[in-house]
């Protein structure tokens, strides 16, 4: 899937179904997507849908 579609972070929760701050920690630890700042030198931010539809498919991919 290719959809360079920015969504923010009500859609990621959503979309994961994992809390607010988990997404964050994971993010920052580097096992989920990296956030893009919308705005430079604001707090705005974005994932790529893509990227995070991704990951989700890695997840299933995993599963045992």
């Amino acid at each position: 899937m290719s959809d360079n579609r920015l969504i923010r972070i009500r859609e990621v929760i959503n979309l994961t179904g994992l809390s607010k701050s988990y997404l964050y920690q994971l993010s920052n630890s580097g096992n989920f997507p990296k956030r893009v700042k919308l705005v430079e030198g604001g707090t705005a931010s974005a994932w790529l849908l893509s990227e995070v539809n991704d990951w989700i498919s890695s997840r299933v991919a995993n599963r045992k």
